[in-house]
């Protein structure tokens, strides 16, 4: 497996310099106070905003989510776990969001997965905090298993913005993961994806760098 010092080398040549790169993959991250401190309303706005850009139109959903947050009630997971058929009857007819009822229909599982992640902590954002950070994956696939259609890259996109150091696999990511044979099965299985990480561990601890930004460097190192 490649030094990261070679992908990092790479990347910088790719961009027009170590200067330019480092400000392509700067990333804003929070400490674990930080994340403990995000109210549950503010995680579960993410998991659905990921949720809903996924095979769709990133910007569309980005100039509609006032309307989404006003439909869902600013989506507070206890209101969340209230809707009833006839809420739900009112959100698939409502113009002023996408209307797709099977993601509609995920919000209020994802609401309670929220609430029952977050009880022992004092809060979701506690949870997050508190899970060992060389296990992204872990975190991942408990968030998938309590969840609805949080699968694929929709849970780490949805964490990132909220200032989780965490990869990503995008096809860049992926197609050197591949390339470069770091992992030997799909990444959309749990050995794929722990081969991953064991990869992103080590190169974490041969540049210092976070998760966010080796991800973004492998990406930059490709295209």
């Amino acid at each position: 497996m490649e030094h990261f010092d070679h992908i990092y080398q790479r990347a910088c040549q790719r961009k027009g310099g170590e200067a330019a790169l480092r400000r392509l993959i700067d990333t804003p991250l929070l400490g674990p106070a930080e994340l403990a401190a995000i109210p549950d309303d503010r995680w579960l706005s993410s998991f659905t905003m990921s949720l809903f850009q996924s095979g769709f139109v990133w910007q569309v959903i980005r100039n509609k989510w006032p309307a989404f947050e006003r439909a869902f009630f600013g989506f507070d997971p206890h209101r969340m776990l209230l809707l009833d058929e006839r809420h739900m009857e009112r959100l698939n007819g409502d113009e002023g969001i996408v209307r797709h009822a099977k993601k509609i229909a995920a919000v209020p599982v994802n609401a309670r997965m929220v609430l029952e992640l977050g009880e022992a902590h004092g809060g979701f954002g506690a949870f997050v905090a508190h899970w060992p950070e060389q296990d992204r994956v872990g975190l991942w696939l408990e968030i998938k298993r309590h969840g609805s259609l949080l699968g694929g890259n929709i849970t780490p996109y949805a964490l990132r913005r909220l200032g989780v150091d965490t990869f990503i696999f995008s096809q860049d990511v992926t197609a050197y993961l591949r390339h470069h044979a770091v992992v030997e099965a799909g990444l959309g299985s749990k050995k794929g994806m722990l081969q991953a990480q064991d990869a992103f561990n080590l190169w974490r601890r041969q540049s210092g760098l976070s998760f966010s930004e080796i991800s973004k460097t492998i990406a930059f190192s490709m295209g």
